[in-house]
């Protein structure tokens, strides 16, 4: 929200001398953050005058056309002759008064102004665009002075073009809808100042008429409960925005368009009223507001053909939706430079539907960002009066007698407050009197009552032994978020000060450092950091479509998910139920930015659906919930298990002067869930890799990690069709482990170490294809028994040689005795038995036997 404080000195008292710091204190003591305080009068320095053009000479001879002009600036040059400056525009004429900024003037970005010679002649300064300024993004043309403008060549133009105003930009928090306005910022200064405030939404307006302007029919109530219209026929259609407004519109960062739609986004700049101003002779038959029906289409102001869902509320006539309601107008009844009679709509919708449409759509217009904040249902007859009066003062024409209001507008709850509550709860004492002249300085209608004891209210609070005093409040239009005690207290609160509360840390209660799953969650990252792996953080967010892309089964259990109510984005409105969607989407980012090489990991959360489960209890803010409402809070909430994943394509081996690189593969993936179990303290005896089925990965290259016979995850390469589906690098490899499933970590008993020399004895075996090299590991270390140190796989071959479907593994084996040196003939014999066992076991031949 960006306001200029001249406007602001229209409805508060600001003290003429009111220095920035003192503004930027009270809007922050409001609980209300400043961005930016300007004074734009320090934008621009140097001269920065108004002058009349007096000559214009075309210059011909070059790429774009180039204007010498002899421009009157008064006695500001020191010579009182006219300045001689090039200028590009064409959208101005002899006699027409303009802003030039002469030599030794700097414009915003620092941009200095000097005397040079261009297109071969001599320029002494610039007459100045109002993007040059700092004013708006227009640079079509330069600043043409109204002809009604008093100033006269050689004047200062900053008071002319704005630029002797202070501009606050400030981020208003989504609970505060009434501060979008100049009328709430106004309000909220008269609360911190202590100034008087002048209520713009004070003022008579036409009620309705059981004539209407327009026929409007509202057949859902819920979504507009309040519909209002009028007309003004015979408007100028040639009138332009005046100046002070067009400053005005400029400052909040609001583009200029035309009068009627300037008048409207003024008004809701103003009254934090959105409204919108149809053209009358575009409309064909009478107005219906009602929800979109499935297939219907609009082309909103923006150009963009929008497909509409039964939940968006549009405004239509006989020839379908002309107005996508409380987000955007649409182009068949827009205001054009022809349109001569206007029909202005002041609505008030449903927040929360404004909210989701404006996601699904992505048009987060100003008027969306209002309603879905909350507006104040009262205003609409006020800003129809007020845009009707500017119109007519500004363009003539005749406003119409008939005003339409269809009005069900349910007046606001009251809300029961203890008067002893902000105390209570804050630990500050806030007198009864206290509390109802800040609750009333909001604009709470407050009513007092003595406790059910007959105690005087005037001396509730004090230990006596009843029950406190009661409030009820009924909260003023303008703020619907106050709807609970809470939120009165809050009030209480913020306007009696935030600095009154005082600052006190709770003392921490004493610990025992990580808890044993965040121990192996830090142990995991610093492991897969260590071998190379980048972590990431991806959204919980993904698409329906994803199941089918990662070819889940039908009655997969990673299928159900969980439908997020208020989705940041309708692309992607469910939890996730694996980390690989997320993460993979992150692979096809990076590849497609020329990452060609990607290893990444993941830690996080996934969330299993629990059906059948029902709704969570309702649960206030008024006390604390019992701990069976949190049992049956805790029972809906999906099951949410920490996993692990990594995702891997390119090289995972460089390639350069030193030699050839390796690319990744499965093996890596499968190694990385070898390196997480490790890393997370499980033995590895206790752990189990072999072939298996599961997507997303690729049938024949898909591995099973167990951890004492229980499948915990999984690794390997990619299906081809999810590769295509999610359009990643052939061969991208990935693999997954619930962390959660994974059973304790056991006391690890230090090693002992012999100081015996080993013996280091290699075999290669050939066995069938399909045997995994793991299970002749197994059968290796059970065979050579207790002399057998380490071994280790260090290649895998097959050829023709080998025979068809055969493969040779080569393993190195440690033996070594802790008491002594191992004869020859001790070592070779606990080989031999390791090398039976594997051949009594899958028909293992020692290769070149």
């Amino acid at each position: 929200m960006r306001v200029s404080v001249s406007w602001l000195r229209e409805y508060v008292d600001l003290p003429a001398d009111l220095p920035a710091d003192d503004l930027e204190q009270a809007l922050v003591d409001l609980g209300i953050e400043v961005e930016s305080i300007v004074d734009l009068r320090a934008t621009v320095t140097g001269p920065l005058v108004v002058g009349e053009v007096l000559e214009i000479e075309e210059l011909t001879g070059f790429k774009k056309p180039i204007r010498f002009c002899r421009v009157d600036v008064g006695g500001a040059n020191g010579t009182g002759e006219p300045q001689e400056i090039v200028c590009g525009a064409r959208n101005f004429a002899p006699g027409d008064k303009v802003v030039v900024i002469l030599p030794g003037g700097v414009l915003p970005g620092n941009f200095a102004i000097g005397a040079r010679k261009t297109y071969g002649r001599n320029s002494h300064g610039m007459i100045c665009s109002a993007l040059e300024l700092g004013l708006g993004d227009d640079h079509s043309g330069i600043i043409v002075l109204p002809a009604d403008v008093k100033a006269q060549p050689g004047d200062d133009a900053r008071p002319v073009v704005g630029l002797d105003d202070v501009v606050v930009e400030m981020e208003i928090t989504p609970d505060r809808g009434y501060a979008l306005s100049v009328r709430g910022i106004a309000r909220e200064l008269s609360h911190a100042l202590g100034v008087p405030f002048r209520d713009p939404a004070d003022a008579p307006a036409t009620g309705g008429t059981a004539e209407p302007a327009y026929p409007v029919e509202v057949r859902d109530p819920v979504g507009c409960d309040r519909f209002a219209a009028r007309m003004v026929r015979g408007v100028d259609p040639t009138a332009a925005t005046p100046g002070w407004m067009r400053q005005r519109l400029t400052a909040a960062g609001v583009r200029s368009i035309s009068l009627p739609v300037d008048i409207t986004n003024y008004l809701m700049l103003e009254l934090g009223q959105p409204m919108h101003a149809f053209d009358a002779d575009r409309i064909t038959g009478p107005l219906v507001v009602r929800r979109a029906e499935p297939g219907e289409k609009l082309t909103t102001l923006d150009g963009v053909s929008r497909a509409l869902v039964p939940e968006d509320m549009v405004i239509c006539d006989d020839s379908g939706p002309i107005s996508l309601a409380a987000v955007m107008g649409g182009e068949t009844s827009e205001v054009l430079a022809s349109t001569t009679n206007v029909l202005f709509e002041a609505a008030h919708w449903d927040p929360a539907m404004v909210g989701r449409t404006a996601r699904r759509h992505k048009l987060f217009s100003e008027a969306a960002k209002r309603w879905e904040r909350g507006v104040d249902p009262t205003l609409p007859l006020v800003a129809l009066e007020k845009a009707v009066r500017l119109l007519t003062d500004l363009a003539g024409g005749t406003p119409g007698a008939e005003v339409l209001d269809l009005d069900h507008v349910r007046p606001p709850s009251p809300v029961t407050l203890p008067v002893d509550l902000p105390t209570r709860r804050v630990g500050v004492s806030y007198p009864a009197d206290r509390v109802v002249e800040l609750l009333e300085q909001v604009g709470c209608a407050v009513s007092r009552g003595a406790d059910r004891l007959g105690e005087d209210p005037g001396t509730v609070g004090v230990a006596t032994g009843g029950a406190a005093e009661v409030l009820t409040v009924t909260p003023p239009s303008w703020r619907p978020d106050l709807t609970d005690p809470a939120d009165l207290v809050e009030e209480v609160v913020r306007l009696d000060g935030y600095d009154r509360v005082p600052s006190v840390l709770p003392t921490a209660r004493p610990g025992r450092g990580l808890t044993p799953a965040q121990q192996r969650r830090r142990a995991v990252a610093r492991s897969l950091a260590e071998r190379g792996w980048v972590e990431v953080l991806a959204q919980p967010f993904v698409a329906p479509e994803l199941a089918d892309q990662l070819g889940l089964p039908a009655d997969d259990p990673r299928r159900p998910a969980v439908r997020v109510a208020n989705p940041l984005s309708e692309e992607e409105p469910l939890l996730r139920t694996t980390l690989l969607g997320p993460l993979l989407g992150i692979v096809r980012r990076n590849v497609g930015r020329g990452q060609r090489d990607v290893a990444i990991y993941e830690i996080g959360a996934v969330f299993r659906p629990r059906p059948g489960v029902g709704a969570p209890p309702a649960m206030g803010v008024d006390r604390r919930p019992t701990d069976e409402e949190f049992a049956a809070a805790d029972a809906v909430v999906p099951a949410q298990p920490r996993h692990v994943a990594v995702a891997l394509c390119g090289e995972i081996e460089p390639a350069g002067w030193w030699g050839a690189g390796r690319a990744a593969s499965w093996a890596d993936a499968v190694e990385a869930g070898r390196a997480v179990l490790a890393a997370a303290g499980i033995p590895a005896d206790r752990v189990t890799v072999r072939a298996g089925e599961y997507a997303p990965w690729h049938p024949g290259r898909c591995a099973e990690l167990l951890v004492d016979d229980t499948v915990v995850g999984h690794a390997g390469e990619l299906h081809p069709a999810v590769v295509t589906a999610l359009e990643l690098p052939r061969r991208t490899s990935a693999m997954e482990l619930d962390l959660d499933a994974l059973p304790a970590a056991p006391l690890v008993a230090g090693p002992a170490i012999s100081t015996f020399p080993p013996a280091l004895i290699d075999v290669a075996l050939v066995v069938d294809e399909a045997v995994p090299a793991a299970e002749v590991r197994a059968a290796l270390v059970e065979g050579a028994g207790a002399l057998l140190e380490d071994v280790r796989l260090f290649d895998v071959y097959a050829s023709a040689q080998l025979g068809a479907g055969r493969k040779s593994l080569a393993y190195k084996l440690t033996f070594r005795a802790p008491d002594r040196t191992l004869a020859g003939e001790e070592a070779v014999a606990a080989r031999d038995a390791a090398v039976a066992l594997a051949a009594q076991r899958f028909g293992a031949t020692l290769r070149g036997a």
